[in-house]
């Protein structure tokens, strides 16, 4: 979408047209484009109008009821911050006592809207054009929001009255994820660099950055949501309370509009994780304590041991403390725990060494048709296996690949009830 057609979106007609389109349908989208074309409306912009509506409908489950009022683009959508960690990270500059934050790489406004949304005044910059205006459409219900096209690196930082930065450097190029820090643009050291001058700066990373490199003055904390990571993020100055260190936020939806909240820090006291026997309960961290490195304070919330050094499953020989861990699937019933369960928890039935012919054996002889493979510590491809098992049966099993005692292993499990952990 070029400039012009951006700004007919943003006209009264514009704003019009989209309000008349039906939900969106990819099936549909062609018939529905060429109706507008012989309604004489400008191709470029039916063009745009269905791209909206399409970008609309896939941005509900990141970014909630908003998404149907604003106008985004393929990649700020992709890049968008999703509404529930951007109020948390608003939350963080509310906390800090932040009262003007620059977001210097603003894309389409996701976290502006968090900011200006707490109260906070923002100025937010971007460097494409129609990206800014798009964030301004955005934007608009906040009058103390400023949005300017422009190289947020080259603002005058203390001329504009700014005491905390945001960025979420660009991460993707040509369609591919760029997994080097210094390839982001703009790049991560210049970034970082803001906080010479600003103390309070986050910085929002991919999720599979390396530890490596990562700044002591920085807290570092992976974020998942409902189980999948999202983002990592760097946190300076007065926007790290608790000091630098690596952290985990684990949050999980209630289904009733609730979002559940734990936060993971590894404690300097504590001794390092036992590695131990299988017992009867074999637990599985969030995704967000593996990529922080904190799968051993984890282990001791549990009250279980490593099956292995370096391989991220927690056993135990009891069932996990009320709210730490639940079964797959979870949906909270009845009074909620104190904060969001930590790991996916099962019922140890039975482990034996790998191997095709008796695991084939050990699933027919129980009817097994449908099985769940979960795998760690091995290259085994669960869709190959899968296929040479030749499942047959209407039962439905689930089974751990991982080492046992040093030992390519076969766990079967269940999930572990929500009373028993």
């Amino acid at each position: 979408m070029d400039l012009a057609t951006a700004d007919a979106l943003l006209t009264p007609a514009g704003e019009a047209l989209l309000a008349s389109l039906p939900p969106y349908d990819e099936d549909r989208a062609m018939a529905l484009a060429q109706r507008l074309r012989d309604d004489g409306v400008d191709p470029a912009l039916a063009a745009a109008a269905l791209t909206q509506s399409r970008l609309r409908a896939r941005a509900r489950g990141k970014l909630g009821p908003f998404a149907d009022d604003l106008y985004l683009t393929v990649d700020g959508l992709e890049q968008a911050t999703r509404l529930v960690v951007a109020v948390r990270h608003a939350r963080r500059y509310l906390a800090a006592g932040v009262e003007r934050v620059a977001d210097l790489t603003c894309g389409i406004g996701a976290d502006s809207l968090a900011f200006a949304g707490v109260g906070l005044r923002v100025l937010a910059t971007d460097l494409d054009p129609v990206t800014a205006r798009l964030a301004t459409a955005n934007l608009r219900a906040f009058p103390e929001a400023q949005v300017r096209c422009a190289d947020g690196l080259s603002l005058d930082l203390v001329a504009e009255g700014v005491d905390g930065v945001y960025a979420d450097p660009a991460r993707r190029r040509g369609g591919s994820r760029v997994l080097d820090p210094r390839a982001y643009a703009p790049p991560l050291d210049a970034v970082w660099d803001v906080r010479g001058t600003v103390p309070a700066v986050g910085i929002k990373v991919g999720p599979g950055i390396a530890h490596a490199g990562l700044p002591d003055d920085a807290e570092t904390q992976w974020v998942s949501v409902d189980g999948d990571v999202v983002e990592a993020a760097l946190w300076f100055g007065p926007l790290a309370p608790d000091g630098p260190g690596r952290t985990a936020l684990v949050l999980r939806s209630t289904g009733d509009g609730r979002v559940l909240a734990r936060d993971v820090r590894a404690d300097p006291g504590d001794d390092p994780a036992e590695v131990g026997p299988l017992g009867a309960y074999l637990h599985e961290p969030d995704g967000a304590v593996i990529r922080a490195g904190l799968v051993a304070p984890v282990a001791h919330a549990l009250g279980g041991r490593l099956l292995d050094p370096t391989i991220a499953y927690v056993t135990a020989d009891s069932p996990a403390p009320p709210g730490l861990a639940v079964p797959p699937a979870w949906t909270p019933a009845g009074e909620l725990p104190a904060g969001a369960p930590v790991a996916t928890s099962y019922r140890v039935l039975d482990v034996m060494p790998f191997g095709l012919k008796p695991l084939k054996a050990y699933l027919r002889a129980r009817g097994v048709g449908r099985l769940t493979i979960k795998k760690r510590g091995t290259a085994v491809v669960p869709e190959e296996l899968r296929r040479r098992l030749d499942l047959r049966g209407d039962a439905e099993a689930t089974v751990v690949l991982t080492r046992v005692a040093g030992r390519q292993s076969v766990v079967v499990v269940e999930p572990a009830t929500p009373d028993a952990g």
